[in-house]
């Protein structure tokens, strides 16, 4: 601030100061007062902001409040200032317009009710402008203040109801359901029965085509008020759907009804009646309601509906699965047989009651019975070109309830190729995700449903929501639904999401990661929407006082955004902000907390942090790697003291770890991870051969003990680096033997071959598993496993294909891809071709040095693993060597060694 804004401010300070001495002086009687007196301390805002003086400002008049708390002046000017800087707390303008209601200054209530809605919602001051405008007789202009109480305002169930009535006046239907909606969704929560069912009879006239609506607030009802009266309403549904001829409908809110009551005799004759309606032209009708029982009340009603739904797909025209025939279609049913024909095995006869047990039923537009009779080329350009039919295809083809891996499994390789598919499902799964007929179930987020009617995106994220099980995949749902254009937050679908979160605030004794991420989440968006108020105090000082152990708390914290925030709330309320960002580091790896500690000279703290990660790096293995890409330039980082040849050594004691974590399934994601980056470090970036060239021999031998001591390592690594020492030093001497470089653990092979057992793996888990998958489903359907031959074969074959798969995946997960470039043809090595006399023979033998997989004796080809290749490893031309077979001792030389083409 300049010398000059110094002085403005300060004269506009004494300014106010004398204002407020002299209304305390003159008792200026609230009848002085107009809107001009306040739009002058408008005025006197915007100076001050100019001036960067309203802290001071603020400051002067939550003083005066102090003894004075009654002054006009100070309330305004203190609490608009609150208003600006967003502060939730906003009694002092509560306090002044109160003030002014009670005296009936209405003029002045209305304009301060104004300001305070400049900067945004409130439901204070939207109520008080209601009664406003009511006191004037204003009332189209009260309907207006009421819509946008109720937006605010979730427990607001009257107004929601009046403005329905209002709109419904006007003929505006859309608005009257609009709403309603809302007004029944709130006498729900306020368990008012009699409301609800008033309001649920005018929905059931205005939209009675909305089931979907209907059966999602029905829950609601049996959940807050009692299932009774959750099948009171659900029966009003019902005489509606048989009123609109809804027969499916119908027959799908009478199994609501009776899973709440199985014992509903009127249920069960209305569902019985609905039955013979929809199959009124079925041949055998009459014959399943008697085989089933249906009709009769001494059988359970849900397996008797069961037993009749299976029986009554079998008609004639219909088509059946068999596992071993495949699709087949009912050429007709006489009696107690029934024939099929399937297309190897035409008018095949067995008994209904082995064909229900036997046979599985498939609806004609089921993919399987879409594969039996569609030319391939048709179904194949329909699905490659219409992702939204060939998805609903599918999963309505499974109970309309599917996951991607059983869709995959469908399409590939029967329609779609394993190319594709990957370009396909990159289609789908955004067809998945935005269009309003898909959803997900509510009981699993993986599973994805067909819905009879569109619904909203809103909608749609609620239904994520609901069936998400992962509490930081909530709050990525949440924020999803927050961010959508014109997004609607007097909904019910938002209010029940936010109560999820304000409920972890609400009752908590303990404070969990859940805890502060529902705080940090709520203060959030109450920042962005200050008439979300929640009545809760959010107070973060004291929540952090709280925690138990803050390093636990912010590591299982699972969202970056979470995180961000919580650092950013230590900086601003907590006092020894500097030493909780020195422990939280390591978990942190946030490079905002190291910027943060130099910009405050907290260099100390930073250097004994990096000493205790080197010292203790096995705890803290990701921070020192983090450290070291990131830090180790940095100006203080030379007062750590911890030389090159200490952090390379470090970094190869993680190397080794890490490997021997994964090797025995520890953590084994977050070891791979920091594996791949030290590799990466020592290797890919030739840090460590960069190192190495300046080193004396001493040192290149210490490094090298430490390189082949991993034993896990990729072998190429140990022989490329320990060729590159040799062509820097040819008289370099190791201590031990070049096999022991070789991990027993690593497989060398070439691209070529990884290529074909990858492909091998791919063909047994995408055609052979899924294939036998079905094999025993089908088995299972036939009952009685212990003399059921089928599923023992079917679960033999089970067993050959999880041996076969754990193997491969085994030697799969083992290989290291050899690259050509780096052959060496100064020695034997893997890539090369040797020629060797034979001194015993006097003759020339030629061998290709190769992997086990690539492995090929009678021609020459072998394995670097097998006892031969190990012993010529590393032998240069004219190096001698003996080999035994059996009793025999052959004499070996080197004559000739060239790379291969691989």
């Amino acid at each position: 601030m300049s010398d000059t804004e110094v002085v403005s401010s300060t004269a506009l300070l004494k300014n106010v100061q004398d204002m407020l001495n002299e209304e305390k002086w003159t008792r200026a009687t609230l009848s002085n007062y107009s809107t001009n007196q306040f739009k002058e301390l408008d005025v006197l805002l915007k100076e001050a902001k100019e001036e960067k003086s309203l802290d001071e400002l603020k400051k002067i008049c939550d003083e005066h409040l102090g003894h004075t708390k009654n002054s006009i002046i100070a309330l305004y000017l203190s609490g608009m200032i609150a208003l600006s800087r967003q502060i939730i707390d906003d009694s002092t303008l509560i306090s002044l317009v109160t003030i002014f209601v009670d005296n009936h200054k209405w003029n002045i209530v209305k304009y301060l009710c104004e300001r305070i809605l400049d900067y945004g919602e409130s439901k204070f001051a939207l109520r008080t402008m209601a009664d406003c405008y009511k006191n004037d007789n204003e009332e189209e202009a009260i309907f207006g203040i009421w819509e946008r109480l109720v937006k605010v305002d979730y427990e607001e169930a009257d107004l929601a109801k009046s403005l329905a009535e209002h709109f419904e006046k006007l003929s505006d239907s859309e608005s009257a359901v609009d709403y309603y909606k809302k007004a029944l969704h709130r006498y729900i929560n306020k368990q008012l029965f009699t409301n609800v069912r008033e309001i649920w009879a005018k929905l059931l006239e205005y939209c009675p085509e909305d089931i979907d609506f209907f059966l999602h607030v029905q829950k609601k009802i049996a959940k807050n008020i009692s299932e009774d009266k959750a099948v009171l309403l659900l029966q009003d549904v019902y005489t509606s759907c048989r009123k609109s001829q809804d027969i499916n409908t119908a027959i799908s809110i009478l199994k609501l009804i009776l899973q709440y009551d199985e014992k509903d005799s009127l249920a069960r004759r209305e569902i019985t009646e609905c039955f013979k309606e929809k199959y009124a032209d079925h041949s055998q009708l009459e014959e399943y309601i008697r085989i089933s029982n249906l009709a009769q009340n001494y059988r359970n009603v849900h397996e008797a509906i069961q037993d009749f739904e299976k029986h009554i797909a079998f008609d004639k025209g219909n088509f059946v699965f068999h596992r071993t025939w495949g699709v087949g279609r009912i050429a007709k049913i006489e009696g107690d047989e029934i024939v099929i024909d399937f297309s190897k095995k035409r008018e095949h006869a067995m008994s209904l009651k082995m064909a229900v047990n036997a046979l599985q039923t498939l609806v004609k537009n089921h993919i399987w019975v879409l594969k039996a009779t569609q030319k391939k080329e048709k179904l194949h350009e329909r699905v490659k070109n219409e992702p939204l039919w060939a998805l609903k295809t599918v999963i309505r083809s499974f109970g309309n309830s599917c996951d991607i891996k059983r869709i995959k499994a469908e399409l590939v390789p029967s329609i779609l190729s394993a190319g594709e598919w990957s370009t396909w499902s990159t289609k789908a799964r955004e067809v998945l995700k935005s269009d309003p007929s898909l959803g997900v179930s509510p009981e699993n987020i993986d599973l994805y449903t067909v819905r009879e009617r569109p619904i909203s995106i809103e909608e749609k994220l609620f239904n994520e929501f609901k069936a998400e099980r992962n509490f930081f995949e909530r709050v990525q749902t949440v924020r999803g639904f927050v961010s959508q254009k014109d997004v609607e937050l007097d909904s019910e679908y938002f209010n029940e999401m936010f109560s999820y979160f304000t409920g972890y605030l609400r009752s908590y004794n303990q404070v969990n990661e859940q805890v502060v991420a529902s705080f940090l989440l709520v203060k959030d968006l109450v920042r962005q929407y200050p008439y979300l108020g929640t009545g809760l105090q959010l107070d973060f000082q004291q929540l952090f006082e709280d925690i138990d152990d803050v390093s636990s708390v912010f590591m299982a914290i699972r969202d970056n955004k979470i995180k961000e925030d919580f650092l950013n709330h230590v900086k601003i309320f907590v006092p020894n902000w500097a030493d909780i960002y020195i422990k939280l580091f390591p978990y942190a790896l946030n490079n905002a907390i190291i910027v943060s500690l130099e910009k405050e000279q907290f260099e100390d703290k930073l250097v004994s942090m990096v000493q205790n990660c080197f010292e203790n790096y096995r705890e803290y293995r990701e921070a020192v790697v983090w450290i070291y890409k990131n830090l180790s330039k940095a100006p203080w980082f030379s007062k750590v003291g911890s030389t090159l040849e200490k952090q390379l050594i470090t970094l190869i004691h993680i190397l080794d770890i890490t490997y021997r974590e994964i090797k025995n399934h520890r953590d084994t994601s977050e070891n791979r991870k920091i594996n791949k980056q030290v590799y990466t470090i020592l290797f890919k970036e030739d840090v460590l051969y960069s190192f190495i060239d300046l080193a004396d021999t001493d040192t290149i031998l210490r490094f090298f003990t430490f390189i082949e001591d991993v034993k896990d390592l990729d072998p190429a690594d140990k022989m490329k680096l320990r060729s590159h020492i040799l062509d820097m030093h040819p008289d370099f001497k190791f201590f031990g033997d070049m096999e022991k470089t070789v991990s027993t653990r690593g497989l060398i092979v070439t691209a070529a071959k990884y290529e074909e057992k990858q492909r091998q793996l791919t063909h047994i888990m995408e055609v052979e598993v899924p294939a036998n998958s079905k094999e025993i489903a089908f088995a299972l359907s036939l009952g009685d496993l212990r003399e059921n031959a089928e599923y023992k074969a079917a679960k033999e074959k089970q067993e050959i294909l999880n041996s076969t798969v754990a193997k491969l995946k085994d030697e799969i997960e083992r290989a290291q891809l050899f690259d050509p470039g780096t052959i060496n043809a100064n020695r034997v090595s893997f890539g090369t071709k040797a020629i060797l006399l034979n001194n015993s023979s006097k003759k020339a033998e030629e061998y290709t040095i190769l992997g086990p997989w690539e492995s090929d004796p009678d021609n020459r080809i072998i394995s670097y693993l097998s006892p031969f290749g190990g012993t010529m490893l590393n032998k240069k031309v004219g190096d001698g060597f003996d080999f035994s077979i059996g009793d025999e001792k052959i004499s070996y030389e080197v004559k000739e060694i060239s790379a291969v083409t691989l």
